[in-house]
């Protein structure tokens, strides 16, 4: 026997929300992101939705690329931050018609390889030396795999990777041979990006050296004096092979021009014009966006609450994204 609870699931599932405009709706399916900047991004987006437009949400989880998938077959909606052009996957739904990056959502953000400041300049208030004065490009690290050395792998350098899943672990795994330093570097892959956090800030707090992938918008960028390495100027065909995990010849690049979107399926897009026209206004400027997340990590929000904080706070900043009266309709459920 079915229990209560499920056919009460079955029931919710077969009638549907009503919105505000009197629609009957499934649920808008918003992908769970596991980054700071993501998860935040999707909880204002989902307030907004929710208390202004009157629709129903909730959160999916899965990797970048999965979503991504899951994105292109209508089974989740809603990509609150996509690194629009990035992957294979992204690029064949949206050449197919089935996904749309809505919106140029963070301006100047931007990913890369860093390395602590005093790693390069020392720090004497600290006591600390620098061990690799000269190193300024990627290239340099032939030269230095002992000083980011890997307890784990004696005579390699460890080299922190994004978590499997993600679309920039594929590109940074890339990287590594196109560079020449699969053999010196150990690639490294965090579980969670939590846990990626940690130890940059652990191995920063303790002033050890420590070479990782990073982005930004992220509130480590705040925290730390960081130096990003010198790759090779941007080339597209070269792009090409460093985000194809099969391909045995990548070739070294900058990564792709950071475009910050919302990616949203077809039938979304079709379904939701008020939506669609919000997200493609959807703008967070990127020192405040770094300053709510630097606080949502020092006070240890959830992201729904940091959320309810920056609509509280900002309203300079959202109000901008809509019409009055959802606007009206915000405020008055806050």
């Amino acid at each position: 026997m079915k229990s209560i609870s499920t056919l009460l699931a079955g029931v919710l599932l077969a009638v549907g929300l009503v919105s505000a405009n009197g629609q009957e709706r499934a649920p808008i399916h918003f992908g769970a992101l596991t980054w700071e900047s993501g998860a935040l991004t999707t909880e204002i987006l989902r307030l907004i939705v929710e208390r202004g437009y009157g629709y129903t949400t909730d959160t999916l989880p899965g990797s970048t690329v999965s979503l991504e998938m899951a994105l292109a077959r209508n089974d989740i909606q809603v990509i609150a931050e996509e690194w629009a052009g990035r992957s294979p996957a992204w690029v064949k739904a949206e050449q197919a018609g089935q996904v749309y990056a809505l919106g140029d959502t963070v301006k100047n953000a931007n990913e890369g390889w860093w390395v602590p400041a005093y790693v390069i300049e020392g720090d004497p208030e600290r006591g600390i030396k620098p061990l690799a004065p000269d190193l300024k490009t990627v290239d340099d690290l032939k030269r230095y795999p002992s000083v980011f050395n890997d307890p784990e792998a004696p005579g390699k350098g460890r080299f922190l990777n994004s978590p499997s899943g993600w679309t920039s672990e594929i590109v940074n795994s890339q990287k590594l041979k196109a560079y020449g330093l699969e053999g010196l570097y150990n690639n490294f892959r965090s579980g969670t990006g939590a846990a990626l956090d940690a130890e940059i800030d652990s191995a920063i707090r303790r002033g050890k050296p420590v070479l990782f992938y990073y982005w930004s918008p992220t509130p480590l960028m705040g925290r730390h004096k960081l130096v990003r390495l010198q790759e090779p100027a941007f080339d597209a065909q070269a792009w090409a092979t460093l985000t194809d995990a099969s391909n045995p010849a990548p070739r070294g690049s900058e990564s792709l021009r950071a475009k910050l979107s919302i990616g949203v399926s077809r039938a979304f897009h079709e379904t939701y014009p008020d939506l669609v026209a919000m997200f493609n206004n959807v703008d967070l400027p990127i020192e405040l966006l770094n300053q709510t997340l630097a606080q949502m990590n020092k006070q240890r929000l959830a992201p729904e609450k940091a959320a309810q904080a920056f609509v509280r706070d900002h309203p300079e900043v959202w109000k901008a994204w809509v019409p009055a009266q959802v606007a009206a309709r915000v405020e008055a459920k806050h």
